[in-house]
């Protein structure tokens, strides 16, 4: 068995724990056919009935899968999504997921992430997302600083933090992303203030070609500067509505194997980074709803919970 072949048989049977009466659900795009068929022929392996359904490549993070697509995942015990943009902040995900579906997104994977950064020790993953999750979630805010010139606080008090599966998605409803990594936090929505700058990567923009100076107050961007990658961020948000441009994530990674890319999926699981996130946070306890949600990647940041430094310019000192 290669190096793939065995990913694929860890998130099967590790992430998903992938049963013999079980049905498998895959949703693909074009651009992932070739490793939604990998997942399928080892899903074959073990689940009673296994399904590739393609739908077509979505415009934006967060954009609903066609309405056929919708009705077939409430139909399926395990579930993956491998499409180019994420529909892990989507109805249909959610609905799938109240039915008791067990889910994993893997938006944009490529075969290098699968062989680097799925086939990990997820239990070395899961102890430290829980360590910052507990953390987190003893804090009334949190501030995030870089030499950059970020600058941003976040109340997160009556939030709770997520992330502490570590990527094990083995009980009845849920769902995380997949390569796996992060404990992440929706923020008190019309709180946030202050100025942070994405040097890493952007959901559906990819590395940035200069950084991206994002200005936030009381929740909401406000100004967005920068070059190419700015005016890009700047695009997708207009079409979106006001919903669209409030902060809705924090998150910090924690899985060590994960390097950055320029792809978004890997980058916001590497150790030494946090990602600010725009748009909508109803899957994890948030309260704003918008069919989109676009991450931002920052290297090397300092963050404080409250009084207690948990990360200094990038390294962890919890």
């Amino acid at each position: 068995m290669g190096k793939l072949e065995r990913a694929a048989d860890l998130v099967l049977k590790k992430c998903m724990g992938l049963k013999p009466k079980e049905n498998l659900l895959i949703i693909v795009d074009k651009r992932k056919r070739k490793i939604g068929k990998l997942f399928l022929k080892q899903g074959k392996k073990t689940a009673k009935k296994a399904k590739l359904l393609e739908i077509p490549v979505g415009k934006v993070n967060g954009e609903e899968p066609p309405k056929k697509a919708a009705k077939e995942m409430i139909k399926y015990d395990v579930e993956l999504l491998i499409t180019t943009k994420s529909l892990t902040h989507t109805k249909a995900r959610k609905n799938a997921s109240k039915t008791g579906a067990r889910i994993a997104t893997l938006p944009d994977i490529t075969e290098s992430m699968m062989k680097r950064a799925i086939n990990v020790d997820y239990n070395r993953i899961q102890k430290l997302s829980k360590k910052i999750a507990d953390v987190i979630d003893r804090g009334k805010t949190i501030r995030v600083l870089t030499k950059k010139g970020t600058d941003i606080i976040f109340y997160v008090k009556g939030r709770k933090s997520h992330g502490r599966g570590g990527g094990i998605l083995t009980k009845k409803g849920k769902f995380g992303n997949l390569p796996s990594g992060e404990a992440f936090i929706a923020p008190v929505e019309n709180k946030t203030s202050g100025i942070y700058i994405v040097d890493a990567s952007l959901g559906g923009i990819g590395k940035v070609d200069m950084p991206v100076r994002v200005l936030v107050k009381n929740g909401c961007v406000i100004k967005i500067t920068g070059k190419k990658s700015a005016k890009e961020l700047n695009k997708l948000l207009k079409g979106a509505g006001k919903r669209a441009r409030v902060i809705a994530e924090l998150g910090i990674g924690t899985n060590y194997k994960a390097k950055l890319t320029g792809n978004l999926l890997e980058d916001e699981k590497a150790i030494g980074t946090c990602h600010i996130a725009l748009g909508d946070n109803t899957g994890f306890g948030g309260k704003n709803e918008v069919p989109l949600h676009i991450d931002g990647v920052i290297k090397k940041p300092t963050i404080f919970v409250d009084n207690r430094k948990i990360m200094d310019n990038g390294k962890l000192v919890i």
